[in-house]
């Protein structure tokens, strides 16, 4: 049974067929790019100053603290981040009221879950001592729910733009910059508060344009019994992207139980380095909600399966252009951070691998959530169940060989590109015989585009260690200019150049 069809508002009308549905993905695509661009050149002066004048020890405290308070944050959207554009597009009422619903949802459980961490602060900060106010970084959580779920309501009206702005310009400089001026007050507490000061203010970044597009809430009243069932619809889909958000996250706490603090600096700078291009994969996840509940209430199946094929291809071609950008000379990308950081360089080619094999499962999971969404949790939850057995068994095979620690920190790497890649398999499968149509984001062209690339990146890598400065300063926008040459003449037909060409106004 289909849902009911919402009635059309001003964006629906602009989107009456298929191909303005793909150009509205292909604006949303334009903008990702450009998002990560910026958040490449905010994200590196970061993890200069944190790797070369805070250290590694103190990287990877500041980096399992985040990683706790971010998973909080994550259960504490309830889903709302996918969800709420299902349940803005099947409803009669006010639209800036079910906003409201769903920000008022969000800030009860971020109070919750703040308040858990305030009263086990051990949580963030299992190896070190509880000193000043890391009970407070709890409070974080607010800021990073409440933004998550309120920039999913700007994309809701095809505002990308809103999530760049927030999260690859004033989230990523706001930290950089605190970094750089905390040093001077304290290399302990000096990340943690620069972490804080950015959710701030890429929380205020997402409710300025959420108020723009939706103003204030006038005639709403909170209802509990309605904010319960808003709450209760979404909770497969929360645990889904706990699940999905976790896999990303299990391989450093697994491997927090056996190496050192250190060890866990030099992988989260890796992590950084990967989770770059994934933002790409993300920030589509919104922009194709509103597209795809729309065709579901059309009982439009085949173009839904078009869509998630054409943005699983866009997923793949970029991603794997920046992995091969950022991967083949690896070595002088974590060497960027500190010379002690290059040892990771093993765990960074597994970690930008494995964001290329999860694109066609995030795409799939974007319409499987709103037509077997419990189905697609029991397949999330045996993924990252296979993930965290392999991550066990590869960790204590690496240390029966008795490989050095940072050997061992590319073993749960590998368990998560494994794991992601069974995971995509088996969603593009199931999605594609719940719609009746393949679901398809591979394309041959990629393996040509990835040889060149190599070519042309195996004479930068060549060079003499003293032109390292060659390797990245030109060496990584060779491979990925010689990688776009081949995709863009052999790979990409009509519908994928609507991504790089502006459409006229519906």
């Amino acid at each position: 049974m289909t849902p009911a069809e919402p009635p059309l508002t001003a964006t629906d009308r602009s989107l009456p067929d298929d191909r303005d549905d793909i150009a509205a993905l292909a604006k949303g695509g334009r903008t990702n790019i450009f998002g990560f661009l910026l958040r490449l050149a905010a994200r590196l002066p970061f993890l200069f100053i944190a790797g070369r004048w805070y250290g590694a020890d103190a990287l990877g405290r500041f980096a399992y603290a985040v990683l706790v308070v971010e998973f909080i944050a994550q259960i504490a959207t309830l889903g709302l981040k996918r969800g709420l554009a299902g349940a803005l597009a099947q409803t009669e009422r006010p639209h800036n009221h079910v906003v409201a619903d769903a920000m008022l949802v969000t800030l009860l459980a971020s109070l919750l879950g703040a308040a858990i961490l305030i009263a086990f602060p051990q949580a963030m900060f299992p190896n070190s001592s509880i000193n000043g106010l890391d009970r407070l970084l709890a409070l974080v959580v607010i800021g990073v729910a409440g933004s998550d779920v309120a920039l999913a309501a700007c994309a809701y009206r095809f505002d990308i733009g809103a999530t760049v702005r927030a999260r690859s310009i004033i989230e990523p400089w706001a930290i950089s910059i605190g970094a750089f001026a905390f040093a001077f007050y304290s290399t302990r507490d000096g990340l943690i508060l620069s972490y804080a000061v950015s959710m701030i203010a890429a929380l205020a970044a997402s409710l300025l344009p959420l108020m723009r597009h939706y103003g204030l809430p006038r005639g709403w009243r909170p209802d509990g019994g309605r904010l319960w069932r808003l709450a209760r619809r979404n909770l497969p889909l929360a645990a889904a992207d706990g699940v999905e958000w976790g896999s990303r996250r299990l391989d450093m706490a697994i491997l927090g139980l056996f190496v050192s603090p250190a060890v866990i600096g030099v992988y989260y700078v890796a992590q950084q380095v990967a989770s770059l291009p994934q933002k790409l994969k993300t920030s589509f996840d919104p922009i194709l909600g509103p597209v795809i509940t729309r065709n579901l209430a059309e009982n439009n199946l085949a173009a839904i399966a078009k869509q998630v094929s054409q943005v699983g291809f866009w997923i793949i071609a970029a991603q794997a252009g920046i992995a091969l950008a950022l991967g083949i000379p690896g070595e002088a990308v974590m060497g960027l951070v500190g010379p002690h950081f290059v040892g990771g360089t093993g765990a960074l080619a597994f970690l930008l691998l494995a964001e290329v094999v999860a694109a066609t499962a995030v795409v799939s999971e974007s319409a499987l959530v709103y037509i077997a969404r419990h189905r697609n949790l029991m397949i999330s939850l045996v993924m990252i169940g296979c993930q965290a057995a392999l991550s066990f068994a590869l960790i204590l095979l690496a240390r029966q060989m008795e490989l050095p620690g940072l050997w061992v920190a590319a073993a749960p790497a590998l368990a998560l590109c494994l794991a992601l890649a069974l995971g995509a398999l088996v969603k593009a499968r199931l999605l594609s015989r719940l719609l009746g149509a393949p679901i398809n984001a591979w394309r041959w062209p990629l393996l040509s585009a990835a040889g060149v690339a190599c070519i042309v990146g195996a004479g930068f890598v060549a060079l003499p260690a003293r032109f390292e400065w060659v390797e990245l300063a030109v060496g990584v926008w060779a491979i990925l200019g010689a990688y776009a040459l081949v995709i863009w003449r052999w790979g990409f037909g009509p519908d994928d150049r609507a991504l790089f060409r502006k459409q006229k106004a519906g």
